[in-house]
C-alpha cells in the first residue's frame, strides 16, 4: 500500500507516493489544479499501486476541489493538519522547504503516526451549506461591528451628547438605528455627517442581511436535525457551527475522536507521583466555542449539570477542571446527535431510537 501525499496550492498540486510500510519514495509529480489534472492524477496513482490512501494537507479553500474528486472517484481521503509539517520536515535529510518536500513530509507524516490517526475527508453537501451562510453570518457581524466602532467616533465629534446615550450593542437593532437617523438629520449638514450616515446605512443593510440569514440557518436545521434545538443551550447558530464545522459526524470512528476535534479531550501532564490532565488547546476552536456555549448555558440553567459539575468540585476537580469534564461528556452527546441521519434521508435509513436526555453518563 502506498501514501500519496499532497502540498495543493491555487493553480497546481504537488504529489509525492510513498510506501506506507517502509516509507520508501514510490514517484512524484505535480499536476494542474483542475478537472484534468485531478484526472491524471488518479490515473496515475492507479498504476503505482491497486492499495492507496491519499494523505491532502487540509487547506480548505485550495483543497477542497481535489479532494471532492479524489472521494467522487472513490479514493481513501485524510486529512492532515498544517501544523504537523513543521515536526515531519524537519525529520527529512534535505534540508529547505518546496512543493515536493512539502509533499513528501505529509505522506511520511503520515506513515509515521498511521493513517487511523487522521480524520477522513467525507463530503456532506448539507453541512457544507450550513457552513457557507454560519461563516457568511459570522464576516458580516464582524464588519458590522467595525462599521459601528467608527460611526461611533464621528458621533463623539458630531455630538458628544448623542453618542452617550447610545446603549451597548443598540447599534444593532433596527429601532435604535432608525431613531439614530432621524437625530442626525437635525444635525447640521457637513461632511462628517454625511459620513455618518452613510455609515448607519450600511450598518442597516448588514443588519438586515444578518438576520435574513440566521432565519434561514434556522429553517436549514429545522430541515435537517431539529433534534440539535431541543437540546439546552443549543440554538440555532450554535448548531450551525456543530454541523457546519463537524462536516459529517460518520468521518469520526468514536465519539473519542470527535472530542478530540472539538478541543475538548484532556491531554495528561503527570509526572511521578502527580497524575494530572490539562486544558486541550487544539482541534477547531469554533466546535470548542460552541461546546464552551452550551456547558456554559447549562451549568446556569440546569438542576443535573450543576449537580455534575458540584460532585466533580467534591472529587478535587477545580471549577474549570470540573468544566472541562462537562464538556468532554457534552462532545459525546453531541457526536452521537450528529451521526443520526438527517430527516432529508428516506424514512427507513433514519435511527428512530431515543437518545438520553441529559448529557451526564
Amino acid at each position: 500500500m502506498i501514501v500519496i501525499g499532497v502540498d495543493t496550492h491555487k493553480r497546481s498540486h504537488a504529489l509525492a507516493a510513498v510506501d506506507e510500510g517502509t516509507g520508501r519514495v514510490r514517484g512524484k509529480r505535480e499536476i494542474a489544479a483542475s478537472e484534468a489534472g485531478h484526472l491524471a492524477a488518479v490515473r496515475w496513482a492507479r498504476e503505482l499501486d491497486d492499495e492507496r490512501a491519499w494523505a491532502i494537507e487540509n487547506c480548505r479553500h485550495v483543497s477542497g476541489r481535489l479532494e471532492q474528486a479524489l472521494i467522487a472517484a472513490g479514493e481513501r481521503v485524510v486529512r492532515v493538519a498544517p501544523a504537523r509539517m513543521g515536526a515531519s520536515r524537519k525529520g527529512e535529510r534535505e534540508a529547505g522547504k518546496s512543493d515536493e518536500i512539502d509533499s513528501l513530509a505529509i505522506a511520511r507524516a503520515v506513515v509515521k503516526d498511521g493513517i487511523e490517526a487522521f480524520p477522513v475527508a467525507y463530503l456532506d453537501e448539507q453541512a457544507l451549506r450550513v457552513r457557507l451562510l454560519s461563516d457568511h453570518r459570522r464576516n458580516l457581524v464582524a464588519e458590522r461591528t467595525r462599521m459601528q466602532n467608527r460611526l461611533r467616533w464621528h458621533l463623539l465629534e458630531l455630538s458628544p451628547e448623542l453618542e452617550r446615550q447610545i446603549k451597548p450593542r443598540s447599534l444593532s437593532e433596527p429601532r435604535a438605528l432608525e431613531r439614530l437617523d432621524r437625530q442626525l438629520r437635525r444635525l447640521p449638514t457637513c461632511e462628517r455627517l454625511r459620513v455618518a450616515r452613510d455609515e448607519l446605512s450600511l450598518i442597516r443593510t448588514l443588519t438586515r442581511n444578518v438576520n435574513a440569514l440566521e432565519s434561514e440557518l434556522l429553517e436549514l436545521i429545522r430541515a435537517q436535525r431539529p433534534w440539535l434545538l431541543e437540546e439546552l443551550g443549543c440554538g440555532a447558530l450554535t448548531a450551525a457551527v456543530l454541523i457546519g464545522h463537524t462536516a459529517g459526524a460518520e468521518r469520526f470512528h468514536s465519539a473519542a475522536a470527535f472530542a478530540k476535534q472539538c478541543g475538548s479531550s484532556p491531554i495528561p501532564c503527570s509526572s511521578g507521583q502527580r497524575q494530572a490532565m490539562r486544558l486541550n488547546r487544539g482541534g477547531d476552536r469554533q466546535l470548542n466555542s460552541a461546546l464552551h456555549t452550551i456547558a456554559l448555558t447549562r451549568a446556569s440553567h440546569d438542576p443535573k449539570t450543576k449537580a455534575y459539575l458540584a460532585r466533580k468540585q467534591a472529587e478535587g476537580k477545580t471549577p474549570k477542571g470540573a468544566l472541562r469534564c462537562l464538556k468532554r461528556n457534552l462532545a459525546r452527546r453531541f457526536w452521537r446527535l450528529l451521526t443520526r441521519p438527517p430527516l432529508t434521508q428516506p424514512a427507513t435509513e433514519r435511527i428512530t431510537a431515543p437518545l438520553p436526555m441529559t448529557c451526564i453518563t
